[in-house]
C-alpha cells in the first residue's frame, strides 16, 4: 500500500510524513491525516527521525486504534516498546510501565493504581481547587494595570505540577526541579526545551538520583504518598531500585507535560472561541463537557508505537510479526465517521469517546480521572473570576510528533 495507483501523491511512500518533528512545527498535518484516514487507514510510512524503525504501518482511523489498544496479546508494547524510537539497545535496562504486556503491566499497575481511583481523586478535589482559585488569582494580580503573563509557565504547568508532587511526595521546593526535568526529557527535539538526547539523559539521571534520596527517606520515615507506598511494596510486588526510578520517571512526565498541555490548549481555543468563554461563563455546568472536548481538541500525546506478535490482517494489508503499528491517536480523535464535524470546537458535544487517554485495554492512561478534576476545577476558577483572555503574542509549539505541546502562551487576563 502506498504505490496504488490513482492514489494521491502526497500519500506516496517516499514523500508522505506525519511522523517528522517538523512535521508538526505549526501543529498536526491535519490535512495529511485526514487525507490518510479516507484513503489509506493503514500504510507504509517510512522512518524519518533517528532512531525510529527504517519503516511502520501508521494506523489514522479510530476503530482501528482501538482495536490495535485492546489486543494487546497481537500488538505488543513489550517487544520493542511504546516509543517510536525503537534503537533502544538498553530497552531491557529502562523498560517503564509503558514498554510492558501483562501480566508484568498490570503488577506495577495496581501498585499505584490505588492512588488515581474515583474515590481517590474525589479527596483531593477540594484542595486542587483551593490551589487552582490561588493560581488563577495570582495570574489576574500579574496582569493588573495591562500587564500580561506566560499562562503556561503561571498556570498550566503549576497545577499538574502541584499536584503529581504531592502525590509523589515531592517537597515544595523542589517542584521546579521535576519541571526542568521533564521539560528536557520531553523536549529532546527542541533546541528552546533542552540540549539534545544528551541533555535529556542527563535529566533522567538527575530525576533518578532525586527518586533513590527520597526513597531513602521514605523507608526510615514512611508518609502517605505514592513513593512510600512504592518502597514499602513486599513480595512480588516489591519493585528494584531501577524499577523504582523508572515508575517515578514515568510518573513526573506523564502527569505533568499531558495535563499542563490539555490546559493550554483548552485556554487558547477558548480565546478563539469567545463565544464557548462565554457560555462557561454563563453556566458551569457545561464545564466537564468542556474539557472532554479540549482533550479531544487537544490530544496531547500524538502517538503511541505497537509491534505485531504475529501476522494479521487490517483494511486488507497483512502486517507480520514484528512490523512496527503507529497508533495516531491525533486523526483518530478528528474521525468523521465518529465525531461530527470534527474540526469545530464544541463544549456541547456529547458523548465525546475520544482516544486521548488511549482507545482503551491494559495502557488506557493511569491518571486520566485526576487529568480530567484538574481541568476542571481550574476552568472553573478561569471562567468564575476572569471576565475576559486576550492573547498578548505568538504561541510557539514543541518541536515535537510525540507530544502536542505549547512552549509559551502571552495573555492578558481582565477580571
Amino acid at each position: 500500500m502506498g504505490h496504488n495507483e490513482g492514489m494521491d501523491p502526497r500519500l506516496a511512500y517516499d514523500t508522505l510524513d506525519v511522523i517528522s518533528n517538523d512535521a508538526y512545527r505549526e501543529g498536526p498535518p491535519h490535512d495529511l491525516l485526514t487525507l490518510m484516514r479516507h484513503d489509506a487507514p493503514v500504510i507504509r510510512h517510512r522512518g524519518i527521525e533517528p532512531g525510529s524503525p527504517p519503516w511502520f504501518w501508521a494506523i489514522t482511523r479510530h476503530a482501528d486504534v482501538v482495536e490495535v489498544s485492546r489486543q494487546f496479546q497481537v500488538y505488543s508494547s513489550a517487544r520493542k516498546g511504546a516509543l517510536m524510537n525503537q534503537e533502544r539497545p538498553d530497552l531491557e535496562l529502562a523498560r517503564m510501565m509503558i514498554d510492558q504486556d501483562p501480566p508484568e503491566h498490570t503488577r506495577l499497575r495496581n501498585l499505584v493504581n490505588r492512588g488515581f481511583t474515583p474515590k481517590a481523586v474525589r479527596m483531593l478535589e477540594d484542595h486542587f481547587r483551593e490551589v487552582a482559585e490561588r493560581l488563577v488569582r495570582e495570574a489576574l494580580d500579574a496582569c493588573a494595570g495591562g500587564g500580561e503573563i506566560d499562562f503556561v509557565d503561571r498556570v498550566s504547568a503549576e497545577l499538574p505540577l502541584i499536584a503529581i508532587a504531592e502525590l509523589l511526595g515531592v517537597p515544595a521546593e523542589d517542584r521546579r526541579k521535576v519541571f526542568d526535568w521533564s521539560n528536557r526529557m520531553i523536549g529532546a527535539t527542541d533546541p528552546d526545551m533542552s540540549g539534545g538526547i544528551d541533555d535529556a539523559t542527563n535529566a533522567s539521571m538527575e530525576l533518578y538520583l532525586y527518586a533513590n534520596q527520597l526513597a531513602a527517606e521514605r523507608r526510615a520515615e514512611p508518609r502517605n504518598d505514592l513513593i512510600s507506598a512504592l518502597v514499602s511494596a513486599e513480595g512480588h510486588d516489591q519493585l528494584s531500585e531501577h524499577e523504582f526510578d523508572l515508575f517515578v520517571l514515568l510518573l513526573s512526565v506523564a502527569g505533568n507535560e499531558t495535563t499542563r498541555n490539555g490546559i493550554s490548549h483548552g485556554v487558547l481555543a477558548l480565546i478563539d472561541h469567545p463565544d464557548a468563554f462565554d457560555e462557561l461563563r454563563a453556566d458551569p455546568s457545561l464545564i466537564p463537557d468542556a474539557v472532554e472536548e479540549m482533550l479531544r481538541w487537544a490530544t496531547p500525546v500524538n502517538h503511541f508505537v505497537r509491534t505485531a506478535t504475529c501476522d494479521v490482517e487490517l483494511h486488507g494489508v497483512t502486517i507480520h510479526e514484528g512490523d512496527a503499528v503507529c497508533m495516531l491517536y491525533v486523526s483518530a480523535n478528528r474521525d468523521e465517521d465518529v465525531f461530527d464535524r470534527p474540526f469545530t470546537f464544541d463544549i456541547h458535544r456529547h458523548p465525546n469517546p475520544h482516544v486521548t487517554f488511549g482507545g482503551g485495554g491494559p495502557h488506557f492512561c493511569l491518571g486520566f480521572n485526576l487529568a480530567k478534576m484538574e481541568m476542571r476545577v481550574l476552568f472553573e476558577q478561569l471562567t468564575s473570576q476572569v471576565g475576559r483572555v486576550e492573547l498578548a503574542g505568538d504561541v510557539p509549539r514543541l518541536r515535537s510528533s510525540f507530544v502536542h505541546g505549547i512552549k509559551k502562551l502571552p495573555v492578558r487576563l481582565t477580571p
